[in-house]
C-alpha cells in the first residue's frame, strides 16, 4: 500500500493513542468542533441531530446509542451525521460520570435504596438474570438518563444552533466578499 506504516503500531501504542491523542486534546476537540460546524445543513438540522446524539449518549443501553440517536434525529428532522457525532459525548472517559449521575438521580426519583455492594451486579450479569438487574440498577438509570439527557440535549441545541448560525452567516459573508 502507498500510505502504510513501515513499522506497524503495537497494541500498546494503539491503546495509548486511544486514550491520549498524538497532538493534544485541545487540537482534537478543535477538529471535532470544525467538523460539526462545517456540516452542510440548516442550523436547526445540525443542532437537532447533535442534540439527539447527546440525549442518546446518556442511555445506559450500550450499543444502542447510535441507533437511538439516528431514530430521534429522524423524528426531529435532524442531520444524521450530526447525530452520530453527538454520541461521542459518551466515551470511556465520561461513562463513569454519566452512569453515576443517572443512577443517583433515578434512585432519588424512584425512592430506591442504594445498592450495598457492586458485587451483586457482577453476579447478576454472570447469571444473565435480567430481573436481578432491572429494579436495583437499570430502572433508576433509565429514569435518570431521560431527565439528564433532555437537559443536556436542550443545552446542546441552544449552544450549537447559535454557533452554526453564526458560523454559516460568517462563511456566507466571506464567500460574497470573494475571499
Amino acid at each position: 500500500m502507498l500510505f502504510r506504516r513501515r513499522k506497524p503500531e503495537t497494541l500498546q501504542e494503539r491503546v495509548r493513542l486511544w486514550l491520549w491523542p498524538r497532538r493534544s486534546w485541545r487540537r482534537s476537540l478543535g477538529y471535532f468542533k470544525k467538523r460539526v460546524l462545517r456540516l452542510k445543513a440548516t442550523p436547526h438540522a445540525i443542532a437537532a441531530g447533535f442534540s439527539a446524539g447527546v440525549f442518546a449518549s446518556f442511555s445506559p443501553l450500550l450499543g444502542g446509542h447510535i441507533v437511538m440517536a439516528l431514530a430521534i434525529a429522524y423524528c426531529l428532522s435532524g442531520n444524521m451525521a450530526a447525530a452520530v457525532l453527538g454520541t461521542a459525548l459518551a466515551n470511556p472517559l465520561t461513562f463513569p460520570m454519566i452512569w453515576a449521575g443517572t443512577y443517583e438521580l433515578g434512585r432519588l426519583i424512584t425512592g430506591g435504596v442504594p445498592v450495598a455492594s457492586p458485587k451483586g451486579i457482577g453476579e447478576a450479569l454472570a447469571s444473565m438474570d435480567v430481573d436481578a438487574i432491572w429494579k436495583p440498577y437499570l430502572e433508576p438509570m433509565l429514569i435518570g438518563s431521560v431527565i439528564i439527557g433532555i437537559v443536556a440535549a436542550v443545552i446542546a441545541y441552544g449552544i450549537l444552533y447559535s454557533a452554526v448560525k453564526t458560523y454559516q452567516a460568517g462563511r456566507g459573508k466571506t464567500r460574497l466578499d470573494g475571499r
